[in-house]
């Protein structure tokens, strides 16, 4: 069972945070991902879809696969997800067949969101959102205003 605590939810939060920092540092779009289990990181990720050259390499996928491969199958039951921002349609679809138990947000995605589409999630899966929505956003917002500026 999976119990929330403020304390360590923020704690991954940030965690998730740093790993869209690293995505933000290579060009890419700020989103970052960790799967926790046991109070531990088992995947982490953040956006590769330009170095790769792959429009799936989201954070959520880099962090899932990881995960999986940390615990040598697909299903992540027992584990929570914190990501910088809302999971998009494919997203939502990897973390419904991954079953994952939690997902933990920082900043909705009113433009590609999977919630703009209804409820994608696993049936089992709790979703909360909010948690250092501010430091997400204002992230994102400078790296649009960074690549507006580059482009001009």
């Amino acid at each position: 069972m999976v119990e929330l605590d403020l304390n360590s939810d923020v704690h991954w939060m940030a965690e998730a945070l740093r790993e869209a920092q690293k995505a933000f540092d290579k060009g890419e779009v700020p989103v970052g991902a960790v799967v926790v289990s046991g109070n531990k990181i088992i995947g982490r990720g953040h956006n590769l879809t330009e170095q790769l050259n792959d429009v799936t390499a989201h954070a959520e996928m880099q962090a899932i696969t990881a995960a999986a491969n940390y615990l040598g199958g697909k299903y992540l039951q027992g584990c929570t997800l914190f990501v910088t921002l809302e999971p998009c349609v494919m997203c939502a679809g990897a973390l419904y067949w991954s079953q994952v138990s939690r997902i933990v947000v920082a900043a909705a995605d009113s433009k590609r969101g999977y919630s703009l589409h209804g409820n994608l999630l696993h049936p089992k899966t709790r979703y909360e959102q909010g948690l250092l929505a501010n430091d997400a956003t204002d992230l994102l917002k400078r790296f649009f205003t960074q690549m507006r500026h580059s482009k001009s």
